[in-house]
């Protein structure tokens, strides 16, 4: 039977250390502050957006949420944007997805600052990404939220054969690039890889990354006895209930290692979006902050 890694234990451990971090900040007179860009009335938006509030305000970032209707126009957008890169109390800019059709997300993620981009979505982040620097910059919360918990987990990634299955932008690819960057040999699965091929690769990993957004897909015969899965998957059931990607109960028999959902990843989020906030304030108004102090 897998270890359950509780992403809610890990997230509120690194929730504390960002609070300290925003303390020492304050000593200075600083506030890392954090914009929100959400447009239209998702029902899911709305709920993790104020959930992001709440989370800021106990660690001591100040948030603030910008809300438009869904009939907010690029240009609108853009010049608010434009604002925020230039306003100094405005530390990390965030635009929630997703977005009205009539909008395009690429172009309202290239216009946020580097230096503010909390998400890890400009090109020139993902570029230092996926070439490897060994430098500062935002990385997409949730597959950093996942190198955290594999670390926390003490689980080694160098010389270690990991899938990946899943290529969005928000979690597959960066997560395939951290993975690599961290000594694995990764391979990256989607809707157009061979059965057969799909197959053979997932049962050979030491450690799965799923982030397909399909219920179950994961079953127990796919995976090698002894790895490490991890379900980033987020599906609503008809019934209400939350599933992720991974088939748990048969996974669970058979992996070492093993996120829930609810409980595992998604808590992770929220804290390393606040993680990164207060790195980017710092960087911003030229603070050190502790050596390590993200290593939980």
């Amino acid at each position: 039977m897998a270890e359950i890694i509780d992403g809610r234990t890990i997230a509120k451990e690194l929730r504390t250390a960002v609070s300290q971090q925003t303390e020492r900040l304050a000593q200075v007179g600083v506030k890392a502050g954090l914009a929100v860009i959400l447009v239209g009335d998702d029902p899911a938006s709305q709920i993790y957006v104020r959930n992001k509030e709440r989370a800021a305000k106990k660690v001591g970032v100040v948030a603030e949420t910008l809300h438009y209707p869904t009939t907010v126009t690029q240009a609108e957008l853009l010049t608010k944007i434009d604002y925020l890169n230039q306003n100094p109390t405005v530390d990390a800019i965030l635009v929630q997805s997703p977005l009205p059709a009539h909008i395009n997300e690429e172009t309202i993620q290239a216009a946020i600052s580097p230096a503010k981009d909390v998400d890890g979505f400009h090109p020139e982040n993902i570029g230092r990404l996926f070439a490897g620097r060994n430098e500062f910059y935002p990385v997409a919360n949730t597959p950093r939220g996942v190198m955290t918990m594999l670390a926390h987990e003490g689980v080694s990634l160098d010389g270690k054969n990991a899938v990946v299955i899943g290529r969005s932008i928000l979690v597959g690819r960066p997560m395939f690039a951290l993975l690599a960057k961290a000594g694995a040999t990764v391979s990256l699965l989607h809707r157009g890889t061979p059965s057969a091929l799909k197959r053979q690769l997932v049962q050979a990993a030491d450690i799965v990354v799923v982030a397909a957004g399909h219920p179950n897909l994961l079953k127990g015969e796919d995976i090698k006895p002894g790895a490490v899965v991890i379900d980033v998957g987020i599906n609503r059931m008809d019934d209400g209930s939350l599933v992720g990607d991974v088939d748990f109960q048969a996974v669970s028999q058979l992996a070492s290692k093993i996120t829930p959902v609810p409980g595992g990843v998604g808590p992770m989020t929220i804290a390393t979006l606040l993680e990164t906030t207060v790195e980017l304030a710092a960087r911003h108004h030229g603070i050190e902050l502790e050596q390590g102090w993200q290593n939980i």
